[in-house]
């Protein structure tokens, strides 16, 4: 046979932007061959007749780093037509590391990203120390799809300093050399880039802060250093600029991200992009900062979501509003059912409305301040959740909020979400957007989605696993922001797919994909366009030691392919396991420059 694969009769884009062209594209040995009448024969054959076809999707901003360790199919990322994503994002991460910090590595994991530590502990594997060794275990393991490994700055702070890192104590001179020295080493092995975490919201299992939280200027700076004549390699930091601290520190902070930036001889630079309900503007102040930075000639772009940045809130999930509450407690060791049973008792009921939450936040536990205040302020909180139904609303107005439900149906709000939470059996799930919402529309998100340094991101794929599944992005950005949204701006087909494709792949230098061109390989999506559409999240229990994770089902993707086999058809996994360490850099990567 000529050819691995071909895809005929497909309304073809470029992943550049560029308008369509109904065309065929061969596939040899894992690599596009051919454009335009490819004749010849195929071991394959994919008709696309009507069908969009598109570069595979790449996540910059995902938290695979232990799940890659045990998990070859990487879901939910895969079921979003998602073929390449970057790991090791705000600083988490497992490598470099002593068997001695395992643990506490898990632990910092399970507090910032909210990965159950009982799955970490008993799924990561640990055949590895240094981050190269690292690398190398994870590429000898299958996977779906393709993934990129970044240096994280928490264990590479915590395997040089020791117990320092975590003591809030300053590097020296000889930790930053030393730290910088292993970030090259690791940058020369192909890793995509190296991030670092700035948040007071984020904390350990046990409450304490996180190691590079407070690293200063001059460490962040000698660090990047370690870029200097590589032409590859990017950076990235997460940073609420001291919200929950006295005093007005956004410039202060910034500053040392610009400088952080700068050090690294003009590598790009990402940092995420929001707007919190208790900073409304803030999102305003770091675009005017990132427009300066680049007049600078710093390469700095927004990491931006295509949606509310919030909590999905369940009996099931990491938090609800009662799990403060002295009589949910009191039964929250219980399995579902036995839970639902005793809530649905009146008494009971009654009970617990009676009270008041009890602090959840403070010194030793991982949960932040913000909880306790959203906690208390139950009408706020009710007039932003939503239900999401089984064609999932994200972007609802008040007049279907819980607190309107409450209203109409003449009960308090606790009440509401009280019932709501009991349905399904316990299993229903509401939406609660913390960010993103703050004016209960997506007029700002549209915003930055349309700012020339935004840069699509957010996702935390693998993170945050009893609480979201923005994993879903891509088909969100596919199917709401280019067909559905009823009101306010929307994408261009073609300009979500660049987006979701080139962008990304440009920013971060993978030369070999993110464009539909003969010679780079055969990541390609074949979809229904008019069929895409989002599931009902719902929680699945398939994690190591019986942890639980939330996940989202899509319809619409006919054939998700990696390195020209096709991975997903027809929305189910098909048992091919094609997916590599994508190593920037490296031989195949330059041939394709």
């Amino acid at each position: 046979m000529q050819y691995d694969l071909k895809i005929i009769n497909g309304t073809v884009f470029d992943g550049e932007g560029n308008d369509p062209v109904v065309t065929n594209i061969a596939v040899k040995n894992g690599v596009i061959v051919a454009l335009g009448d490819c004749e010849g024969d195929a071991l394959e054959v994919i008709d696309a007749s009507g069908l969009i076809v598109s570069p595979g999707f790449i996540d910059l901003h995902t938290h695979y780093d232990g799940q890659a360790s045990w998990d070859a199919d990487l879901q939910p990322s895969i079921n979003h037509g998602v073929s390449t994503v970057v790991m090791g994002n705000c600083g988490v991460g497992f490598a470099p590391v002593r068997p001695s910090d395992h643990n506490k590595l898990i632990r910092l994991m399970e507090g910032v990203e909210d990965i159950p530590g009982t799955a970490l502990a008993e799924g990561i594997t640990w055949d590895w120390e240094t981050l190269p060794q690292y690398m190398d275990a994870l590429d000898a393991k299958p996977h779906t799809i393709d993934f990129a490994v970044q240096v994280t700055h928490d264990p590479l702070r915590v395997y040089v300093m020791g117990d320092r890192a975590v003591f809030d104590e300053a590097a020296t001179a000889e930790d930053i050399a030393e730290t910088r020295r292993l970030t090259r080493e690791a940058l020369e092995a192909g890793a995509i880039g190296f991030t670092t975490g700035r948040s007071d919201v984020h904390r350990s299992a046990d409450g304490a802060w996180t190691p590079s939280s407070e690293a200063s200027a001059e460490e962040l700076a000698g660090i990047a250093k370690a870029f200097d004549g590589l032409q590859h390699g990017v950076l990235q930091a997460v940073n609420d600029f001291n919200l929950e601290r006295e005093g007005d520190t956004f410039d202060q902070e910034f500053d040392i991200l610009e400088r952080f930036a700068a050090a690294s001889n003009g590598r790009p630079f990402s940092l995420s992009l929001m707007q919190r309900d208790f900073a409304p503007d803030q999102w305003l102040r770091i675009i005017a900062r990132a427009e300066q930075a680049a007049s600078k000639g710093i390469n700095m772009r927004l990491q931006t979501a295509p949606r509310g940045i919030g909590v999905t809130v369940g009996l099931q999930c990491t938090f609800h509003p009662f799990i403060g509450f002295p009589s949910y407690k009191s039964i929250c060791h219980l399995p579902l059912a036995e839970q639902v049973e005793r809530m649905r008792d009146p008494a009971f009921k009654a009970q617990l409305l009676s009270e008041k939450s009890e602090p959840m936040a403070g010194d030793g536990t991982p949960v932040p301040p913000i909880a306790d205040a959203l906690l208390a302020a139950v009408d706020f909180v009710a007039s932003k959740t939503f239900r999401l139904g089984e064609n999932p609303d994200y972007e609802q107005g008040p007049e279907s909020s819980v607190l309107q439900l409450a209203k109409d149906k003449g009960v308090p709000a606790l009440e509401m979400i009280y019932d709501l939470m009991l349905e399904a059996d316990g299993k229903e799930l509401l939406y609660f957007p913390i960010y993103n919402y703050t004016e209960m529309s997506y007029d700002n998100v549209y915003t930055m989605l349309k700012h020339p340094q935004s840069i699509l991101g957010l996702s935390d794929g693998g993170a945050h696993v009893g609480t979201i599944c923005d994993s879903s992005f891509p088909t969100y950005l596919l199917s709401y922001w280019t067909r559905d949204r009823p009101r306010g701006g929307k994408l261009e087909l073609k300009d979500a797919l660049r987006r979701l494709s080139s962008d990304i792949a440009d920013y971060c230098g993978m030369a070999d994909r993110g464009r539909l061109k003969v010679g780079l390989k055969a990541n390609i999506n074949v979809l229904d366009i008019e069929q895409l559409r989002l599931h009902a999240p719902y929680m699945e229990q398939d994690l190591p030691a019986g942890g639980q994770r939330l996940l989202q089902e899509a319809s619409g993707y006919r054939a998700v392919i990696v390195a020209g086999e096709v991975v997903l058809e027809n929305d189910r996994l098909t048992g091919r396991y094609p997916g590599r360490l994508l190593r920037v850099n490296q031989p195949k990567q330059r041939e394709a420059a």
